[in-house]
């Protein structure tokens, strides 16, 4: 299986993938952490997680007779500005993974290509392509693929390119040959930790989603506590600042690919902007990105919450 497995590399690298590493199923090392995760109420409304966590714990559930994976990695890391913003400023925060083209798509499109490539190179075997909504645990694979290593942030973080990689799977029940897992390389750093607004880290490589901007304005149906709405801050849709603050992330390259550059009105929108939006109108809005999951109720919350933040921040100022 060398040969085939260095050709399936091969293609992958063609394909845009920046990484790509084969991992040996077998049980998952982070099932248990999960289960804790879901006992103690920490996924909040994702309800999803719940009902998938023995599919995610078992690959062969997605896939009969599943014996190795294929995990890549994309960078979508940009050069433009931080999630900060100016005092006076009346901009919002949309996290950079939503900048540009959707994801989901783009990498699917491409793991089927490779997937439809093996199946040629090797007749009769199956195989299955997963991009984040399939119910995997793509960090754990990616990191036992070599891929990286999971943070304290509870992202999977590569030396060379930091946090800001979308990630995808091919599960297939062929005997692939495995590469090595890498070591962490966190060391004694926490600055992922430290900056998170609402502290919703609970120890290093735990995050209560409950807490978590990117969960708020992206998952959460439900009002959101007042403790919780001036930590918001002026993020409507997801949040980079563990991500940002990584000194992996800092030093990583930008611009590796243009589809994940900003669309121009997703990039630092104005809070106008968005409000005077309809709900056909950000329909029209987020058309082409990852941002379907936000319905428009949310989003109306969200820019109340923001509305509230910047007016204040602007009479502090």
């Amino acid at each position: 299986m060398h040969g085939l497995t260095d050709e399936l590399k091969k293609r992958a690298l063609e394909e845009g993938f920046d990484l790509v590493g084969v991992a040996h199923t077998g049980p998952s090392e982070t099932a248990p952490s999960l289960r804790r995760w879901l006992d103690d109420g920490m996924h909040g409304e994702m309800a999803y997680m719940e009902r998938t966590a023995e599919v995610r714990a078992d690959p062969g559930l997605l896939l009969e007779n599943c014996r190795s994976v294929l995990a890549v990695a994309m960078s979508y890391r940009t050069d433009h500005p931080e999630s900060g913003c100016d005092p006076g400023d009346n901009r919002v925060w949309i996290s950079r993974y939503a900048w540009g083209r959707d994801y989901h798509r783009l990498m699917k499109k491409r793991l089927i290509r490779l997937g439809r490539w093996l199946e040629e190179h090797a007749p009769g075997c199956s195989w299955r392509a997963c991009v984040d909504t399939a119910p995997a645990l793509e960090r754990e694979w990616a990191a036992r693929a070599g891929l990286g290593w999971i943070g304290k942030s509870t992202m999977l973080l590569n030396r060379h390119l930091g946090s800001e990689i979308f990630l995808g799977l091919l599960l297939t029940d062929l005997d692939l040959i495995a590469d090595e897992p890498t070591t962490s390389h966190c060391g004694r750093c926490t600055a992922c930790l430290d900056a998170c607004p609402t502290s919703a880290f609970t120890q290093p490589g735990v995050l209560d989603a409950r807490r978590c901007i990117a969960y708020l304005t992206v998952e959460h149906r439900g009002p959101i506590e007042d403790e919780l709405q001036s930590l918001l801050g002026h993020h409507v849709a997801g949040c980079d600042i563990c991500n940002e603050v990584c000194p992996f992330t800092r030093r990583a390259p930008a611009g590796l690919h243009p589809e994940f550059e900003p669309a121009s009105h997703r990039l630092r929108p104005t809070l106008e902007e968005l409000e005077r939006l309809d709900e056909d109108g950000w329909k029209a809005w987020r058309r082409g990105s990852p941002l379907g999951r936000i319905p428009f109720d949310a989003l109306r919350r969200t820019l109340k919450i923001a509305r509230q933040n910047l007016t204040r921040r602007s009479r502090n100022h």
